[in-house]
């Protein structure tokens, strides 16, 4: 039977983190580890993860760092590749494994909104959905693969945004990285702060500029710069 470890980054999210490893400690199937890669070097994240029995590291707080951090120290067969505000399927470690065991080296899950969801969400999942096919599922839709796949695909670019896109390329050519019937749960808090449209477009101007060579720590600079000024309008208004 294969299996699992669950690598998670975090950065000053504690209270979501605490909800995704409730869900995970409730699985039908338990994981063989749960990994938790802090960009903040928290003692209380460092606390949280002695509580339900995660393995906790420190890490500069670049995501791809942080998640290379993760599969590094790896011990299971699979790796599996949580944001820490997700809402997990309810029995996701098998759904995964039956793809895996039909010869697949890995995929991702179908994004979907959580609660509470608006009605752009109708029209923005299956956008995305068709995205995923023709382009690259982003880390907030679950990758998986099986660990000697990572390492020959050469794990994720050690960038704070866009990290998975080389991977998922790469995984793409060595086999078959599937796209699962089953949702994960993607928290809308950051449309709903920046406003549904909005935020879709500037994801996509984020994604665009990415694509014709704009470096990674300069978008991750432009993006965290978008945040101060919503938080700004938004305090204003």
């Amino acid at each position: 039977m294969l299996s699992f470890s669950i690598i998670i980054p975090c950065y000053n999210d504690e209270q979501k983190l605490e909800q995704l490893l409730t869900q995970i400690q409730y699985l039908p199937r338990t994981p063989r580890e749960v990994i938790v890669v802090d960009g903040a070097a928290s003692q209380t994240c460092q606390a949280l993860c002695q509580q339900f029995g995660a393995h906790w590291q420190a890490s500069e707080p670049c995501r791809g760092k942080q998640l290379l951090a993760g599969a590094a120290v790896a011990q299971g067969d699979v790796l599996w590749f949580l944001h820490a505000d997700m809402r997990l399927p309810k029995d996701p470690l098998t759904v995964m494994a039956l793809k895996l065991d039909k010869g697949a080296i890995g995929g991702y899950f179908k994004f979907r909104f959580d609660y509470p969801r608006a009605w752009p969400a109708l029209i923005l999942e299956p956008a995305i959905a068709l995205r995923c096919r023709y382009g690259i599922p982003y880390g907030d839709q679950g990758l998986f693969m099986i660990r000697q796949a990572y390492v020959e695909a050469g794990g994720h670019a050690a960038w704070p945004l866009f990290e998975e896109v080389p991977l998922v390329k790469n995984l793409r050519r060595l086999g078959n990285f599937t796209a699962l019937d089953e949702p994960l749960f993607v928290n809308p808090r950051r449309w709903q702060r920046d406003g549904w449209w909005r935020r879709t477009w500037e994801n996509r101007k984020l994604a665009l500029a990415f694509a014709r060579g704009r470096a990674p720590n300069e978008l991750a600079a432009q993006y965290r710069s978008q945040i101060t000024n919503f938080n700004y309008e938004n305090n204003e208004a």
